[in-house]
């Protein structure tokens, strides 16, 4: 049986007793008392112990198994970095095993007695794997786990039991162990696994956890937690005395200590131990599925090979298991055609919800300056204009907008248009060389339609809009809507870039070329008669360019009275 009581602690002047084991009322109360552990050097029996390792530094754990044919398993999970650790065994001193008399040697005899003697070593591992010591039938004796950090320092997990056949608080894997994907695309994969026997035939509750990142994978979740954290808490000394926190005592049947949390506040806080400047945050995420053993991971981006790591854990010890890895790359974003625009003529565009399209302009004769006009039809687009690889303009555009670029000899211009995240984008474009050259009319900043209410009659509703300097031909149109039709329908129907052709001819009011020298007086009104009482309409004006494109102002919502 594994024994928990380390001999360095046995108090100068004390009887010699046989040393508790986890079963006994002694050690429960002895584990009560946090001085019981404060030299950090005991494993106890059956439980997980974490612990750090400074650089060049070994560390000693101790435990004794007091009978011979002891069956006997320990884990050693390295954390963020390989570790060297070997185990050996060295017979129990006669004092210490509890059935001799007399009085017990001094202490320092004691210490003696352990550190010269070498023993028999049993096992030694070098790496960062989680490697495991199992026996069915361990001698009795003293044994002694030593472990070293030449890399870095370090956090580490150990657990050993003398008995592994009905602890099993690790979950165990299937015959196949690895993480398969069974389907891939540019910005989602997904992941089978066999169920853990664990939970398929002893029935204990596992849930799986997925970790995903770019760089590698990974041996186990303390690896994970180890680099999640983004501030190196996890490796600043502790107090003196008080570097063994291993577990919550309450997962093994333990009472907790409501304050110990406290004094191993050290996980926390960096007022003890070395300061560290914190790292930027990884791009590693980790989810907890529950028992689904298929998953599929959205939201990935194209083209970029992931990392996948899954592990069994078992919440009633918070302990987990490592499946086999895998790694994939996403499929690529299919490659976009470049659009080729010709001078002087006008190209639809459509644009997928934030999607991306590239355009690309080629004038045939030199030129000194080349205009681009874009006629966003819906939400705001981005526009990026680069002239032989070099950036001329980027802007975001509403409604209609001309730039003017200056040109060089033999230029060639790629144009992105990136479109917006609240739906899908429609727009035209014209780039020219020609700068007399206007396929779309200009628009005032303003281009509301404004009703007057003192105006409105029962048959008729009166109306203004902005003009500009040039001579356009505006065009008004009404629609009768329902008394319900609010804003959201109006804002759907906001299409700037459908002309009167595609409307009804009954829906036509007039037509009429407006412009004014003096923009402050470019204003124009109409009156529209022939309406119902009490009805609402949906009027809109078109304004008509010398190429033969229109746009549209924004549609303004009316109601005739419906007393008079």
């Amino acid at each position: 049986m594994l024994l928990l009581l380390l001999l360095l602690l046995l108090p100068l002047g004390s009887r010699p007793q046989k040393l508790p084991t986890r079963d006994e009322e002694l050690f429960q109360m002895q584990i009560r008392d946090k001085a019981f552990f404060h030299d950090s050097s005991v494993i106890p029996d059956g439980a997980e112990i974490s612990s750090y390792l400074f650089r060049d530094t070994p560390k000693r754990y101790f435990f004794v198994v007091e009978e011979d044919n002891t069956p006997l398993a320990v884990t050693v999970t390295p954390c963020d970095a390989p570790l060297e650790w070997k185990l050996s065994v060295q017979e129990l001193p006669e004092e210490a095993s509890g059935e001799g008399s007399g009085d017990p040697e001094p202490l320092e005899q004691q210490k003696q007695q352990i550190t010269n003697e070498e023993g028999t070593e049993l096992f030694s591992y070098k790496g960062n794997d989680v490697e495991y010591f199992v026996s069915s039938s361990s001698p009795s004796g003293l044994y002694q786990l030593d472990l070293l950090s030449t890399e870095k320092d370090t956090h580490f997990k150990v657990y050993a039991t003398t008995t592994p056949e009905s602890d099993q608080p690790y979950p165990e894997l299937p015959y196949d162990p690895r993480v398969d994907v069974t389907s891939l695309g540019r910005t989602t994969v997904t992941l089978a696994w066999k169920p853990s026997p664990t939970a398929s035939l002893l029935r204990q509750p596992i849930q799986y956890c997925i970790v995903i990142n770019k760089e590698h994978n990974f041996k186990s979740l303390c690896a994970v937690e180890a680099k999640l954290s983004s501030d190196d808490a996890f490796m600043m000394a502790p107090k003196p005395g008080l570097d063994f926190s291993p577990f919550d005592f309450a997962h093994f049947g333990f009472p907790a200590d409501s304050n110990s949390g406290k004094e191993r506040g050290f996980l926390k806080s960096s007022k003890f131990g070395r300061q560290t400047s914190p790292k930027p945050r990884v791009d590693l995420h980790r989810v907890c599925i529950g028992n689904k053993n298929i998953f599929t991971v959205s939201d990935l981006k194209p083209d970029t090979q992931y990392y996948f790591d899954m592990f069994a854990v078992n919440t009633n010890t918070n302990m987990s298991t490592a499946y086999v890895g895998t790694f994939a790359r996403t499929k690529e974003e299919a490659k976009q055609k470049t659009i080729e625009l010709k001078d002087g003529k006008v190209t639809d565009v459509f644009i997928k919800r934030k999607g991306v399209k590239f355009l690309r302009f080629a004038p045939v004769s030199s030129h000194q300056k080349v205009t681009f006009s874009v006629h966003s039809c819906l939400d705001a687009v981005q526009i990026q204009v680069r002239r032989d690889g070099k950036l001329l303009l980027s802007q975001s555009v509403e409604g209609v907008r001309q730039f003017q670029l200056r040109g060089k000899a033999k230029a060639k211009y790629l144009i992105r248009l990136k479109g917006s995240k609240k739906g899908a984008s429609m727009l035209k474009i014209l780039a020219t060389t020609r700068p007399n050259k206007q396929s779309f009319p200009s628009l005032p900043e303003d281009t509301r339609i404004k009703a007057f209410d003192k105006l409105r009659t029962c048959s008729s509703v009166t109306v203004a809009w902005l003009g500009t300097q040039e001579r356009n031909k505006f065009c008004i149109y009404k629609r009768e809507v329902d008394d319900n039709y609010n804003e959201e329908q109006k804002k759907r129907e906001q299409n700037q870039c459908l002309g009167p052709d595609t409307r009804k001819k009954s829906e036509k009011v007039l037509c009429k070329y407006f412009h004014s020298q003096n923009i402050q007086k470019a204003v124009t009104t109409e009156t529209i008669r022939g309406l119902q009482p009490g009805k609402s309409y949906l009027l809109d004006v078109y304004v008509i360019g010398h190429g033969g494109h229109s746009v549209k102002y924004q549609s303004k919502l009316v109601k005739t009275r419906k007393f008079c």
